[in-house]
């Protein structure tokens, strides 16, 4: 077995292409908002459970969603065309990520802990990450987050307390970054879920020259134009 990297607070990371077959690359380091922005940039993202040391994954093959190319079955169109919910971006990010960690079969079994809660509010407060929240009056009951940098959207949860909700939010998330023309949605490891929603895996080598071609260092998604791309996708809607 292959002994894995352990990283100091100002090491750099390995070569992504030195995973183990799972796609576990090091250990340690920290979760600063300067080594989440270099770990998003080549690919690779922390998941760990809250006693353990950080781990870093960067897993081979990597499945993604094209904006463009999101599947909304005819009953996912029909029931958007029945249920008047409101959708909004960054009006609740650490509701979205709290709801991602404790809904459902998650309770207890969950990689959001306090110190990953932490890190990713203070990456919203600076502006890399991102939420977006799908209500039924004043209950939020479905909602993703992740991390934008350039014209790559990173995926890192969603939830949903009520039917389709999950999927009313992915269907607007895919909606807006297309507007804006972002090159992909990452959503890191594959599931029938995503599959059915138009997921697709593509290749490491495949995956990072779309990083380096898109993923532009402090290119960042503002609150404001993302606002205004759902707005836009909202107005334009047609769910036939």
């Amino acid at each position: 077995m292959t002994r894995l990297p352990w990283l100091e607070a100002h090491d750099p990371f390995p070569a992504i292409a030195n995973c183990d077959p799972s796609g576990l690359l090091a250990v340690g380091a920290d979760l600063s908002p300067a080594r989440l922005l270099d770990a998003y940039r080549h690919g690779i993202f922390p998941w760990y459970s809250e006693n353990e040391p950080i781990l870093w994954w960067s897993p081979a093959p990597r499945c993604v969603i094209y904006p463009s190319q999101f599947h909304a079955s005819r009953s996912l169109r029909k029931f958007v065309r029945h249920h008047q919910w409101r959708i909004t971006a960054n009006a609740a990010f650490a509701d979205v990520m709290m709801a991602c960690a404790t809904v459902d079969d998650r309770r207890g079994a969950t990689w959001i802990n306090p110190d990953m809660l932490h890190a990713y509010c203070e990456m919203h407060r600076l502006g890399w990450a991102h939420s977006l929240e799908v209500w039924q009056d004043d209950d939020l009951v479905g909602g993703i987050y992740g991390i934008a940098i350039g014209k790559i959207f990173f995926g890192e949860s969603m939830f949903s307390r009520s039917t389709n909700a999950s999927k009313v939010a992915l269907l607007h998330l895919c909606k807006a970054l297309n507007h804006l023309q972002f090159a992909l949605l990452d959503c890191q490891v594959q599931n029938p879920h995503l599959e059915s929603l138009g997921a697709q895996n593509i290749s490491r080598a495949k995956f990072k020259l779309t990083l380096d071609q898109y993923c532009e260092p402090g290119a960042k998604l503002t609150n404001k134009i993302f606002q205004l791309a759902l707005d836009k996708t909202l107005e334009q809607a047609t769910y036939d």
